[in-house]
């Protein structure tokens, strides 16, 4: 196995290659960390999501541009033995996503895996995350969270995934595209009723960075007066002590989903996660079966 010789920025490189992931700003360019820079500027390959955006990353730096391999979720495996090969010749190849934690709901998680397999070194320059930023922003507990990124766009992936968000005792994090914000908030009053808890985040670190919180059913109509822009970070209240509830109640919920138009499956899911009960149990008074 490779071992970690020098560190990054300081001009060593060493006889063995290594990955360096490299967190980049999430919109205030003053974000980035000399450390950043340094690994930046030191090393033979930047890995990133467009050319374009890191490059021009790299000349606020007054940097001059290294070798620039494009790595997103088209080219992610493909890239993997070129970056291998030039490990295997003992350079140092960056990787960056256009902002924040390359590999968190970003390409590189792929290559990262592929570069540990094959036995090199991976470092990191931790910088700037939207997922810590917005959590910590939001006033909402942050003992105890969890990390869920963009939830499956729609289907029955996307109905099971809302219902567990809607059960989840912890802090929840999100991302969401404007354009599917509404929708998403219009679900989770759903799953979690329209007293929970929010927070909506958008452009931070920015100029116009916005932090708007509430409850669910506010945020809904919050977003109907006000048209989304930029990409939103959403923290959600982790669901409450669950009470007791009756089977009569239950059945009530069910016929009311699936009146609305719900297949018994969805309504099921949904169901559980409203009231905070076993599926096993919901599903045995959906089919007669109790």
């Amino acid at each position: 196995m490779a071992t970690d010789i020098g560190r990054e920025g300081d001009g060593q490189r060493g006889s063995a290659g290594r990955l360096v992931l490299v967190g980049t700003p999430i919109g205030n360019l003053d974000d980035l960390s000399p450390r950043a820079a340094a690994a930046l500027g030191s090393a033979d390959v930047v890995a990133c999501e467009d050319t374009r955006r890191t490059g021009r990353l790299l000349a606020h730096l007054g940097l001059s541009a290294p070798s620039l391999w494009v790595v997103n979720d088209h080219t992610e495996a493909d890239v993997v033995p070129g970056v291998l090969a030039r490990l295997g010749a003992g350079q140092t190849v960056a990787l960056v996503s256009d902002a924040g934690m390359p590999a968190v709901s970003d390409p590189g998680e792929r290559l990262v895996a592929a570069v540990v397999d094959a036995g090199f070194t991976v470092k990191v320059v931790p910088g700037p995350s939207a997922v810590l930023a917005g959590l910590v922003v939001s006033g909402l507990a942050v003992g105890r969270f969890v990390f869920e990124g963009f939830v499956p766009r729609k289907g029955s992936a996307r109905t099971s995934r809302l219902a567990e968000l809607g059960a989840e005792r912890r802090t929840v994090v999100l991302y969401e595209a404007p354009h599917r914000l509404e929708r998403t908030l219009e679900d989770l009053v759903g799953v979690c009723g329209a007293d929970r808890r929010v927070v909506l985040a958008r452009e931070l670190t920015k100029l116009y960075e916005q932090v708007w919180r509430g409850t669910l059913g506010e945020a809904v109509e919050f977003v109907n007066e006000v048209p989304p822009r930029g990409e939103y970070v959403l923290v959600l209240e982790g669901a409450p002590e669950p009470a007791e509830v009756t089977d009569d109640e239950i059945c009530r919920a069910l016929a009311e989903r699936v009146s609305a138009g719900l297949s018994r499956r969805d309504a099921v899911a949904e169901v559980a996660a409203a009231y905070m009960v076993a599926r096993r149990r919901v599903y045995t008074l959906a089919t007669g079966q109790g």
